[in-house]
């Protein structure tokens, strides 16, 4: 029996951006005996070329759903639409409040600076939420966290203004398979939408266990990469031996916006390094 359990929310702006950045990390969290929760900020409607927007809000909900259960955590979507995340003064109390209901001892995000608008606006959203959490006067119907969540952005690979600097980094080796099934359950994302972005769509193929094959052929390659950029933080974590022979990770840069995370924070809020 675990000595604390820990609560993680991780919030991404896409009912698959938290599977996809810090799927690793909630089933090691999860397997450890803490609670895992992800919140997606919009309800990913406008992700596809065929579908219209109500029939395509109901399906993400319904595969971020699967997602969960296959992995044994909680997921809620909210009812904003795709490509009209805003920070607004509404969403931000309507943030505060979930954040509180949720009080994290680790809260993940995105990055402020990112490709997609939704994922510059959720990590936004969390900055300008952050300080107000303690605060009992905004957002009333709901008390104030009494300490401060660590917050962390999830990794991405965009430079300007400023490269991901990892301060923890994780392997996610273990678990990677099944990530890959959480990934899997994102039907109209994995096989459907992101490959015809992308220009793909023609290497997708038709049956299920080619299906799994080819969506961890086409995933691994970031999670490999991401191992390697952040080597000598898995070295610090795990020791060099270990560090060393990491294949695939998730990373975390700890905000500034939320508590510091000394090295002894650090080994209570990512229990995975050993002694």
């Amino acid at each position: 029996m675990i000595a604390e359990k820990l609560r993680v929310l991780v919030i991404g702006a896409h009912p698959d951006d938290a599977e996809l950045s810090a799927g690793g990390l909630a089933l090691l969290y999860h397997d450890r005996g803490h609670e895992v929760r992800f919140l997606s900020l919009t309800n990913g409607d406008a992700g596809h070329h065929t579908m219209s927007r109500p029939a395509l809000a109901e399906r993400r909900k319904q595969e971020a759903r699967a997602a969960a259960q296959s992995a044994g955590i909680i997921s809620d979507v909210l009812d904003v639409h795709d490509g009209e995340l805003e920070p607004s003064l509404p969403m931000r109390g309507r943030l505060i409040r979930l954040i509180r209901q949720a009080r994290p001892d680790l809260l993940l995000c995105h990055r402020p600076n990112d490709y997609h608008p939704d994922h510059r606006m959720a990590g936004m959203l969390v900055q300008d939420a952050a300080y107000l959490l303690m605060v009992p006067l905004v957002e009333p119907s709901v008390p104030p966290l009494t300490q401060m969540p660590v917050v962390g952005y999830v990794w991405d690979h965009f430079q300007r203004p400023a490269p991901f600097q990892p301060t923890v980094a994780v392997d996610i080796g273990p678990v990677f398979d099944r990530k890959m099934e959480m990934a899997h359950c994102h039907t109209s994302q994995m096989y459907e939408w992101l490959p015809h972005v992308s220009g793909h769509s023609a290497e997708v193929p038709a049956g299920e266990t080619e299906r799994r094959a080819w969506l961890r052929r086409s995933t691994e390659p970031q999670s490999r990469h991401i191992a390697d950029s952040c080597r000598s933080c898995l070295e610090r974590w795990y020791g060099v031996e270990r560090g060393k022979t990491v294949q695939y990770a998730e990373a975390v840069e700890v905000s500034e916006y939320g508590a510091p995370l000394p090295d002894e924070e650090a080994a209570r809020l990512f229990p995975f390094f050993g002694a």
